[in-house]
């Protein structure tokens, strides 16, 4: 951990393979030409979502990640993930409200981000409904409610009206996010993450006020080791101007950690760890959130070339082995790491996951000396 993530040189990663194209639905990623089973297709009822058959390579990845290492999507409503994920043509609907059981049966998935949370604040009963999905070691990933996050109270198109008298309130951060998702995820919780939206020009001016703000709401916030021994709050920014010393103080002080937000309106993630190395040694967050292609506002143009997201389209190799070297030096130093990726990353991101594992798995190898058992 001391040589990468620290600032020494990164031993180099050999390039990913272009991505194969997306299996034909139905059809495993790698088996294309493999023999069709013999067995009867798998018999379910009628209207149950069932996982897609993953092949011996995908599951053999996924005994290789270290278990500290927790991949996944940004949600998982997606009918384009069809035998990438889910078996036959399940609609969103299906998938909204049966798809996480299936998808936590994923050889790779270990977290996932809950974002509807952002737009409405969740309950401790819908947190207990998705924990009881999933298995005992997954954990994860939520975002807090724009009630909090959000300097300015927008309109429906996004546009900022007015100022939010709510922002970093450390009352309502405690009873609308942190004590219900603690309360329903328990043990699951993984990151509880304050992702917190461009600041406009006069709170980017007066930063030291907003700093002195946001110690306050987290200084505040209930310890979450004490129900969640692994999980963390962490918090993700939208600009740059964050990134300072006096940052990663006010987080070290309240026992929170930084959420590397790969984002087009952030820097790489290499300058981004300096924030990361001031807090070690603390659990890895990271939302793999939008290709830098579409610009720091590119969310529809990335909708567009990526639906139905069954596909890589963009993949960013060098921000992907970027991301895998962290992990590896996390996850080894005995640190878990809490990942997830949207699909408006690269294109598709069940093949992003897979495309990370795959350098985690080689990283971890190049640390091991030769004859390592």
């Amino acid at each position: 951990m001391q040589d990468d993530l620290f600032g020494g040189a990164p031993a180099p990663i050999a390039p990913l393979a272009p991505a194969a194209p997306a299996a034909p639905a139905g059809q495993t990623p790698g088996a294309q030409s493999a023999a069709p089973p013999e067995h009867a297709p798998r018999r379910r009822a009628a209207g149950a979502v069932a996982p897609a058959e993953f092949d011996e390579p995908l599951k053999a990845l996924g005994a290789a990640l270290p278990p500290l290492a927790h991949l996944g999507t940004s949600s998982w409503s997606y009918p384009g993930w069809q035998g990438l994920v889910w078996d036959g043509s399940p609609s969103a609907q299906q998938l909204s409200r049966q798809g996480l059981a299936v998808y936590a049966q994923h050889p790779l998935f270990r977290t996932v981000s809950i974002d509807r949370g952002f737009y409405r604040p969740l309950t401790v009963s819908e947190y207990e409904r998705y924990a009881s999905q999933v298995p005992d070691d997954f954990r994860f990933v939520v975002k807090a409610p724009s009630l909090v996050t959000d300097a300015l109270v927008r309109s429906e198109d996004g546009r900022g009206r007015q100022a939010n008298a709510a922002f970093l309130s450390p009352e309502l951060a405690c009873s609308e996010f942190v004590e219900p998702a603690l309360q329903g995820l328990g043990h699951k919780t993984g990151a509880l993450v304050f992702q917190l939206s461009p600041l406009p020009l006069a709170q980017l001016d007066r930063m030291h006020e907003v700093l002195d703000r946001l110690h306050a709401m987290l200084a505040a916030q209930p310890r979450v080791s004490d129900r969640a021994p692994t999980g963390v709050v962490a918090v993700e920014v939208r600009d740059p101007e964050w990134l300072t010393p006096d940052f990663a103080a006010v987080l070290r002080d309240t026992g929170a950690t930084y959420c590397l937000g790969l984002h087009a309106k952030m820097p790489p993630l290499a300058e981004q760890l300096p924030v990361v190395r001031a807090l070690w040694p603390r659990p890895l967050v990271c939302r793999w959130n939008l290709n830098p292609v579409h610009g720091p506002y590119g969310y529809e143009t990335a909708e567009q070339a990526y639906a139905p997201y069954d596909r890589m389209v963009h993949p960013d190799v060098v921000a992907r082995d970027a991301l895998a070297r962290v992990i590896a030096g996390a996850t080894s130093a005995g640190q878990p790491a809490y990942v997830a990726i949207s699909n408006h990353a690269e294109g598709c991101a069940p093949l992003s996951v897979q495309a990370l594992a795959e350098a985690v798995v080689r990283a971890l190898g190049e640390r091991s000396p030769p004859g390592a058992g």
